[in-house]
């Protein structure tokens, strides 16, 4: 047997792995050669004694490290899915951030709308007390003009109902007196 020639298997032992070794005890026993007139087949015990005793001497090393292959990706995957924990919980939490930030818009567009529909509201409350306001002073500025027509108008018809006198005392046309400076007073009359 060359087992010299095979590469080292695992833990350090040169040769083949188990597998290699229980395949050539089946080839060797799928080629031995049949015995006349029977279903049995003629195979070198020693050949195969020893194919066998080197698979299991090479078994629990094989299991060791298959194992220890097991258990290694049995910690990848449970830090892939502590790491996949950790970026779905960050995921998490910027979602949770972002829908705050969307309702602290949504809260915010409803406080300006509200301030500007209060604002306007204020506006046009402010506008109509400033034109009732200007409307009362036109009202109370338009009476006082009326007095002030009515008591003009009245002086008119006064010195329109007074005779004009021929001559002034000291001689002098009545016309000339009022050219000197002569004021009607209302109160006098």
């Amino acid at each position: 047997m060359s087992a010299g020639a095979d590469p080292p298997g695992p833990g350090g032992l040169q040769g083949p792995d188990a597998e290699t070794l229980i395949r050539r005890v089946h080839e060797l026993i799928t080629n031995a050669r049949p015995m006349p007139l029977s279903a049995s087949v003629m195979i070198n015990r020693d050949e195969v004694l020893e194919l066998l005793d080197e698979a299991i001497t090479r078994l629990p090393e094989e299991l060791r490290s298959a194992r220890w292959l097991l258990k290694e990706r049995e910690e990848f995957l449970a830090k892939a899915r502590s790491e996949a924990d950790e970026i779905l919980e960050a995921a998490a939490v910027r979602a949770e951030r972002m829908v705050q930030r969307t309702e602290v818009v949504r809260a915010a567009q409803q406080t300006a709308r509200r301030t500007v529909e209060e604002a306007q509201a204020e506006a046009r409350r402010l506008r109509h007390e400033c034109e009732d306001y200007c409307d009362q002073k036109l009202a109370s500025f338009e009476i006082i003009l009326d007095r002030t027509l009515k008591t003009v108008q009245a002086g008119r018809e006064r010195l329109q109902a007074a005779p004009l006198p021929d001559a002034a005392p000291d001689g002098e046309p009545a016309g000339d007196a009022e050219e000197e400076g002569g004021l009607f007073d209302q109160d006098e009359a």
